[in-house]
């Protein structure tokens, strides 16, 4: 088992920056890739960002330019820098860990955290 705790979510205003971080625990050696999903109210949980140990990272077309997912191995610690932040960004924050297919989606993922509120205001 894997466990992952989020951190770093709360009240910007729009422009502003933010950094996630998402600690594992346990059996962190099973983990090729963590990602970031988010889930806004009404709305289906979507991709945001991944780091594949193998493929680099990924990001969803919506943050391109403005995220950067990042990692610290010795931690077993993922981050994400949101910048250039937007009423839109507001969701749940998500991360997931261990990929058995495709990094975009959510079934792929196996271990997920609680998850860590951001909310953006106009």
């Amino acid at each position: 088992q894997v466990q992952l705790v989020e951190s770093g979510g709360r009240l910007v205003q729009a422009g502003g920056s933010l950094r996630l971080s998402c600690t594992a625990s346990g059996r962190t050696f099973s983990i090729n890739a963590m990602g970031w999903f988010r889930q806004a109210p009404g709305k289906e949980r979507e991709f945001v960002a991944a780091s594949s140990w193998s493929s680099g990272s990924t990001y969803a077309d919506a943050v391109k330019g403005r995220f950067t997912i990042s990692r610290d191995n010795a931690k077993n610690t993922v981050y994400l820098q949101m910048n250039s932040l937007k009423p839109e960004d507001t969701a749940d924050y998500y991360c997931a860990a261990r990929c058995r297919g495709q990094v975009e989606l959510v079934e792929s993922y196996v271990y997920w955290g609680q998850g860590t509120q951001v909310t953006v205001s106009s």
